[in-house]
């Protein structure tokens, strides 16, 4: 905070919205006197003083909690992904679209963000598989997906006391692949016996409500099960030879096609439909589309997992989706087609491929086992079409527009291709038991795994009030860092390097504040190296590893000005001398801190998290100390830290936090039970006049 600091008496925001500011030299400036009248007459008059709320005993502005996630599967190369989850949507709108029948429509679109929620990776060792992580306490389940070979089953689990326990049988599963094996096994006999016998199959759905395939050789056509609705979807699951299709009215639901058996089950209700959609077998999801956003979803459960955005796209009716064999996604819309690539803002960017508006309306596209595009038009009489995907010139196959003499005599609303393939074994270049697949480090025999706080694409925030042990103005802008941790780990789940991204976002002190965190279970000399820490003012010392001298547990020193570094993402990598368990390592943020005023004994905490050796209990000061026992609270309370599991946009200067954010009071009054997601922008949540913009 830039202001006076106000030490004998409590805090009024009114009144210092109206003084004049002044930056602090130091911690034990006074009030004058005709300052001090100023306070007690408006005292009297404060309606929303963040000084005078009720906090239940016990509370420490905790925004997340502690689950322990325990895993129980037999199997020797199962590779488990869990993610936080939480169902509820948000941002739901309806919106006027063009279905694949050219007709005006309407469709409701919505945001999720699970898949942006990863925790963390790993395989089970003898059995088990168990992590601790910190979870937004928002978030009362979490999404628990396996990978086997080529094959995905997934489960959403309720954290229970602290607790997500998961046991897996694949009962079931073993059933599935039996009837695969024999079904590959009988089309590879008549393959063996027979020439010219076809590879690839496409299927095709309608709105009529039609399933049929079509063979690419000749474009015959073979009726298979009727769907229970129409459809303007398809797409095929080649690893377990199902084929998913959503319906186009009561509720869109997610429909399952049994390649093997010819019959249909329904899922579940999606809540939207859309012209576009496409399985990946890269990671054994649907991926949805529809107007200018992309979805995933979960076939086992309909389950919508996470949302992007897509810029770029001349016109957002209709079309579909396709999935290269190298994994590129390709988006179709009446416009024409598009490369589309994720950029660092989490953000689909559509590349146009077709140099102009195409002489008809693509209601779908596949790729084929020579990854051609093949598209259909739309039309009673639906054309097919091939597309070079690197140059956008394309040719009629079959249909009225070819010169086959072929005609189809339907309308072809989605294509889908199944190729039935020879499974490829998936190397371990590296030879630690982890096939590169699922390595996240293929070349590095000492790296596999990964877990992230709070998420491996969010960012979490620590805040700081920086006049500790005095009363602040709750602003939380005096130093603000954006932090994510990842831990990682080798093929036993055993940690071998802490890399800290972080970035300081507010800089509202008038102080020179630095920043560290204490690894409390790990001792200074189990540290081989610390990079990437900027420190210029000189009074932290380091040792040689690059921790911080006189500590009797591991402290690194991030940075030593805040000033220097905001606006400035950092990186800083920590590497062990063995490998260490998780529970050793500890949960993030660890016990972080800040250094006031280069003053290296003036540290502030979070609620009763405890100094390093190096901190001082200031109790002995001019003014009065507000935090004479040294928990990091008030006698009311009230924290001089905060940490968010998200990316928190601190309030303007000398606003307190409850003023900028309209359910703060809700959520520390009732000890965190309510508005739990207080910090979001969720509608309603913010008084964004009051939230400072980024620097």
């Amino acid at each position: 905070m830039n202001t006076k600091s106000i030490f004998r008496f409590l805090f009024i925001p009114v009144f210092l919205l109206t003084i004049q500011s002044c930056v602090k030299d130091t911690l034990t400036e006074t009030v004058s006197p005709e300052e001090e009248n100023v306070v007690e007459e408006e005292e009297e008059s404060s309606t929303n003083d963040i000084t005078n709320l009720q906090i239940p005993e016990g509370f420490e502005f905790e925004t997340s909690e502690t689950v322990t996630v325990t895993i129980n599967d037999n199997a020797s190369n199962a590779i488990y992904t869990v993610y936080a989850y939480d169902d509820r949507q948000y941002n739901i709108e309806e919106v006027d679209i063009i279905n694949d029948e050219g007709q005006a429509d309407t469709a409701v679109t919505f945001e999720s963000d699970e898949l942006n929620q990863i925790l963390f990776k790993g395989r089970p060792v003898n059995g088990v598989l168990e992590q601790t992580i910190m979870s937004p306490s928002y978030y009362s389940q979490v999404y628990i997906r396996r990978k086997e070979g080529n094959m995905f089953t997934s489960q959403i689990v309720d954290i229970q006391n602290g607790a997500a326990n998961y046991i897996f049988s694949d009962a079931t599963n073993k059933i599935r692949q039996a009837e695969i094996a024999s079904f590959k096994h009988k089309i590879t006999q008549s393959r063996m016996g027979a020439k010219n016998v076809e590879i690839d199959t496409l299927f095709a759905v309608n709105g009529s409500g039609q399933l049929f395939s079509i063979n690419p050789l000749n474009g015959s056509l073979k009726e298979l099960a009727a769907m229970p609705m129409g459809s303007y979807t398809a797409a095929i699951d080649h690893a377990n030879m199902y084929l998913y299709s959503i319906g186009k009215n009561n509720g869109n639901p997610l429909m399952r096609y049994d390649m093997i058996n010819d019959a249909w089950t329904t899922i579940s209700n999606l809540g939207m439909g859309g012209p576009r959609l496409a399985f990946n077998d890269n990671d054994g999801l649907l991926y949805f589309s529809s107007g200018a956003r992309v979805y995933s979803i979960d076939p086992s459960n309909a389950s919508v997992l996470s949302t992007w955005d897509i810029n770029n796209l001349d016109v957002t009716g209709g079309g579909d989706l396709a999935f290269a064999a190298d994994g590129t996604i390709f988006l179709s819309s009446f416009g024409g087609l598009y490369r589309l690539d994720l950029d660092n803002n989490n953000i689909y960017q559509a590349t146009r491929i077709s140099s102009d508006n195409l002489p008809f309306n693509p209601t779908s596209m596949t790729f084929d086992s020579n990854n051609e595009l093949w598209l259909a038009a739309n039309g009673s009489n639906s054309d097919l079409i091939i597309m070079d995907t690197v140059t956008g010139g394309w040719e009629y196959v079959y249909g009225p527009n070819s010169d086959s003499g072929v005609s189809l005599g339907r309308t072809v609303n989605d294509l889908t291709t199944y190729t039935v393939t020879t499974d490829t074994e998936d190397p371990d270049t590296d030879g630690d038991g982890i096939p590169d697949s699922d390595d996240e480090y293929p070349d590095d025999a000492d790296k596999a795994f990964e877990t992230f706080t709070p998420s491996k694409y969010g960012w979490g925030t620590l805040a700081f009030e920086d006049l500790w042990p005095y009363l602040g103005d709750y602003d939380f802008n005096d130093t603000a860092v954006n932090y994510r941790f990842v831990a990682i780990q080798n093929a036993l789940n055993e940690v071998v390097q802490l890399d800290i991204f972080f970035e300081v976002t507010s800089d509202g002190a008038g102080f020179t504040n630095g920043m560290g965190i204490e690894l409390e279970s790990i001792a200074p000399n189990q540290i081989e190296s610390v990079i990437g820490n900027v420190l210029t003012e000189n009074y932290i010392n380091v040792a040689a590893n690059g921790t911080e001298e006189g500590q009797s547990r591991a402290v690194i020193i991030l940075f030593d000005n805040n000033e220097t570094m905001l606006g400035l993402p950092s990186e800083v990598n920590v590497k062990f001398t063995t490998p260490i368990t998780t529970a050793q390592l500890g949960i993030a943020p660890f016990n972080a801190f800040l250094i006031i005023n280069k003053e290296r004994g003036r540290e502030i905490h979070l609620p009763n998290r405890l100094r390093t050796s190096l901190g001082l209990n200031t109790v002995d000061v001019e003014g009065v100390n507000q935090d004479p026992d040294g928990n990091y609270q008030t006698d009311s309370r009230l924290p001089w830290a905060i940490n968010i599991m998200h990316n928190f946009k601190v309030p303007k200067e000398r606003v307190p936090v409850n003023q900028a954010y309209n359910f703060f009071n809700n959520w520390a009054s009732s000890g965190g039970d309510s508005y739990s997601d207080w910090y979001k922008d969720n509608p309603g949540y913010r008084n964004t006049s009051n939230i400072k913009t980024e620097q």
